[in-house]
């Protein structure tokens, strides 16, 4: 198969800059087109002197003339805004999502967390939300594939399997997560100008961070179940990385053992998820700059409950590396491809 032209939106962002950087070393690609706003006309290196952008193009501003000549659009733009980009696709083209556009299946779902209201409903119901892990053979049948946010994928990939085994309950599950602070995007700098981002832990978005609906929806979804969660997040003085700490109640008189052991079984042939060994301790360090999800599973000090450990690389494995590992899947290249 020849090269697969690309346009990429929202290029410059710390996941667009990251999401150009592993797509330029895909053997299977041809970067057409980078596009931004306020960076039109400078190279991709301004924004990342990490990436080699000597057969780069410079930045242009969007024109929708330009989905002629690509077979693919990555959005990382900024949540209403790649709906509005949708309105353009030809039949040619597969978008792939990097935004919050078309995770949630409900347009007023939607407008109640973003306070946007959705302007391109019909492609919602074309639209996939796509898991590899749990959803890969129904990717090649979409052409708007919308990739998890980081938190929902450090959550869901070890939860998933068990509550829809019935191996732990579906209620009164406790999520606490702590994000690098390149999740919240460069404007992060601004909002923080005058706090010490570098150095302090903060906790935000108790019951309202965006991600609630979208991880509530995903696992009633998967489950068929009406799983019943408490998430909060905390912003870390890292730049990268996710440590989600959940903690569950166990069925049927089983153990952290048993858990483990039908966890490794059911990822057993995924090349991104490692179920490392019973009640390590592990941290981020071990899977920054990967499109890893590593997880743990511990004992508790009551028999009837565990602790579940999920790191991730919120660039990587919860932005870019995610949809990248998607579009390998949509268009049947090796799903490592570019990864590893």
């Amino acid at each position: 198969m020849s090269k697969v032209n690309i346009l990429i939106a929202g290029s410059t962002g710390y996941i667009g800059a990251q999401l150009v950087k592993l797509l330029n070393k895909h053997k299977k690609i041809n970067i057409k087109y980078l596009c931004g706003d306020r960076s039109v006309g400078k190279k991709i290196s301004y924004f990342d002197s990490n990436i080699n952008d000597k057969f780069l193009p410079k930045i242009v501003k969007f024109n929708k003339r330009f989905l002629n000549k690509v077979d693919v659009i990555f959005a990382a733009l900024p949540n209403g805004e790649t709906q509005k980009l949708s309105n353009f696709l030809l039949k040619k083209n597969t978008l792939i999502d990097l935004s919050a556009d078309f995770r949630l299946k409900s347009p007023e779902d939607y407008k109640k967390w973003y306070k946007i209201k959705h302007s391109s409903i019909a492609n919602i119901k074309k639209s996939l939300y796509a898991l590899p892990e749990i959803n890969r053979n129904k990717i090649k049948n979409y052409s708007i594939i919308s990739c998890p946010g980081c938190y929902p994928t450090s959550i869901l990939i070890p939860l998933v399997p068990l509550i829809k085994k019935n191996l732990i309950k579906h209620k009164n599950i406790v999520i606490d997560s702590k994000s690098g602070y390149s999740g919240a995007g460069r404007k992060i700098h601004k909002l923080y100008k005058n706090k010490n981002l570098y150095n302090s832990l903060s906790v935000y978005g108790i019951k309202y961070h965006r991600h609630n609906s979208e991880i509530q929806q995903e696992l009633n979804y998967n489950t068929n179940k009406n799983v019943e969660f408490t998430f909060t997040p905390h912003l870390s003085p890292m730049f990268r990385g996710i440590l989600s700490t959940i903690y569950v109640d166990l069925n049927k008189n089983l153990d952290a053992k048993y858990i483990h052991g039908y966890l490794k079984k059911f990822y057993q042939k995924e090349k991104f998820i490692k179920i490392v060994k019973l009640n390590n301790m592990i941290s981020t360090n071990d899977v920054i700059n990967t499109n890893m999800c590593n997880i743990s599973i511990c004992s508790s000090k009551k028999n009837n409950k565990i602790v579940i450990l999920s790191t991730i690389d919120n660039l990587i494995k919860g932005g870019s590396g995610q949809a990248l590992q998607n579009f390998n899947v949509k268009f049947k290249f090796k799903e490592s491809l570019g990864l590893i």
